[in-house]
């Protein structure tokens, strides 16, 4: 039964915000995969729960704020150009407990967060904390293991090799209620094309 407003029914005061890369289908399916048997051989659950993105951006928002955030990303993402990524093996990160896919290049990256600045101001005159930008590019595999899991995982995947390159076409704004909820697409931006030089 559906409740109505007013009947224990509150819609949330707030959403997060991702605005992410997804890989093309070959590395998405291969990752993906490879979270599933991170799943099964530690014993971690968490792996499977997310899907292969890295996230160039996260921040908290009311959905009556949406409108305008998705016109100023559309501006500002649309004049960035689309760029290569290449995934080279993998790497953890020891504070969080993370097993990751590492990405070579940062640079364009950094380049899309640092665009991204702008938007800052308005989440702040709406009383939300600062957009949280890319630092460390990357795609998870599993994060916030126990110390024990993270320390054998770290060492069996330094063994491991993986080697693969897509093109960021686009990016994905989704938004979920908390980090344990599904995550909503609620836009698609398109990066523009190169120029090339002769």
């Amino acid at each position: 039964m559906v409740q109505k407003e007013g009947f224990g029914f509150h819609p949330p005061k707030f959403y997060e915000y991702l605005l992410v890369v997804h890989p093309n289908e070959e590395i998405f399916n291969h990752l993906k995969a490879e979270k599933e048997i991170f799943s099964y051989e530690y014993n971690a659950g968490i792996a499977k729960k997310t899907l292969p993105h890295i996230t160039v951006a996260n921040f908290l928002a009311k959905e009556t704020m949406e409108e305008t955030l998705i016109k100023w990303m559309h501006k500002i993402i649309s004049s960035q150009q689309s760029f290569d990524v290449m995934i080279n093996n993998f790497s953890g990160f020891p504070s969080s407990k993370t097993v990751y896919a590492r990405i070579q290049n940062h640079e364009p990256f950094k380049q899309l967060a640092t665009s991204l600045k702008t938007i800052n101001s308005y989440i702040n005159d709406n009383g939300f904390p600062n957009v949280k930008l890319i630092n460390h590019p990357h795609l998870s595999i599993a994060r916030s293991l126990q110390q024990n899991v993270y320390d054998k995982a770290v060492m069996d995947y330094s063994r491991k090799t993986f080697n693969a390159s897509f093109i960021v076409n686009e990016l994905v704004l989704l938004r979920r209620q908390n980090q344990f909820d599904k995550c909503k697409q609620v836009s698609v931006f398109k990066l523009c094309e190169p120029e090339f030089k002769n």
